[in-house]
């Protein structure tokens, strides 16, 4: 097979032209009038789950912080925020914030969706194990780590207590963040704790580097970041990552296409999974966004709306009024 160019079917200029304004990061502001930049929504289970690097650039051009989100868990967003974006264009993030909550944790302990209102914290020092996993790897990429856990109206103060103890084991803070309800009063703290560790010295480094051929960057991400003991590869897949090898493309990143219910490829294996061997069956190559995607268990790589999407409770009034967003 050979790899087709929008060159060789003529359409370049016509694809420039759709780019040419889409390229342009969008500048609104939040609620307390804070100025954001907004500019791609990729996910990071099937995607790089990060948004663009023109958005994040004017922001440090413009702003003495800038806070950015990477999608989903850190086995995901994280990793594919310094392992694609910041490795393409020079970024070095001086603190990363884990956001983790109550619920969540109780679930990876076992707990049934309906109960997780309930206080259980002999299944949320279970469940911390997935936390912790989050932690270690991060920190793999050398910088400053801090927790935000944020609140819900269910978590009791001993859940609090025990997710604090049980991060400072790690030798991690984790803060309180109350933003969903109070704005950035009830994440100041949070603030306050970032600034701090962005003063510091951190070592922000890459998890492998570009020479390494891709069939061993997968077998780096499944053992260092998901916690396979091996990595099986299809034999689809690995002629793909053979074949996107010898055409030039090996110095390109892996961009992990899986579940973000797990650590691991998954969903069903909850806490921190460990010691199993991660499944990869095929692969895809995305020359222009620059990295390899790799496709490990059962994952559609076509995102989908839920069953009673958001636009369907959007309206605007006579007044120009805007209701249903929030």
């Amino acid at each position: 097979k050979e790899n087709v160019t929008f060159g060789q079917l003529k359409c370049t200029g016509a694809i420039a032209a759709l780019l040419k304004d889409v390229l342009k990061p969008n500048l609104v502001q939040t609620l307390e009038k804070t100025p954001a930049f907004v500019h791609g929504g990729p996910f990071a289970n099937i995607a790089h789950g990060c948004n663009s690097v023109n958005a994040t650039l004017c922001a440090l051009a413009t702003g003495d912080y800038v806070v950015t989100e990477a999608g989903f868990a850190a086995d995901l967003g994280a990793e594919k925020f310094f392992d694609i974006k910041c490795r393409k264009n020079g970024l070095a993030p001086d603190a990363a914030v884990i956001v983790a909550t109550i619920r969540a944790l109780k679930m990876h302990g076992g707990v049934a969706k309906k109960d997780l209102g309930e206080e259980n914290l002999e299944a949320l020092e279970k469940g911390f194990a997935n936390l912790k996993a989050h932690i270690q790897n991060v920190k793999k990429f050398g910088v400053g780590v801090v927790v935000a856990i944020n609140k819900f109206i269910s978590d009791t103060d001993a859940e609090i207590e025990l997710v604090k103890k049980l991060c400072a084991a790690e030798k991690t803070d984790a803060i309180l963040c109350e933003g969903w309800a109070k704005g950035g009063e009830g994440a100041t703290e949070l603030a306050e704790k970032i600034v701090g560790i962005t003063e510091k010295k951190n070592e922000f480094k890459l998890l492998y580097s570009d020479n390494l051929p891709l069939i061993e960057k997968v077998q780096v991400l499944a053992k260092e970041i998901y916690h396979a003991s091996s990595v099986e590869f299809d034999d689809k897949a690995k002629k793909k990552l053979t074949r996107f090898q010898a055409e030039g493309y090996g110095n390109l990143p892996i961009c992990m296409a899986k579940t973000q219910n797990s650590i691991s490829h998954d969903k069903a294996l909850t806490g921190a999974p460990e010691g199993y061997a991660f499944p990869v069956r095929d692969a895809q190559l995305y020359s222009g966004a620059g990295f390899v995607v790799v496709f490990a268990g059962d994952i559609v790589d076509m995102p989908g709306l839920p069953k009673l999407p958001a636009a369907l409770n959007i309206d605007v009034d006579d007044e120009g009024t805007i209701s249903g967003l929030f």
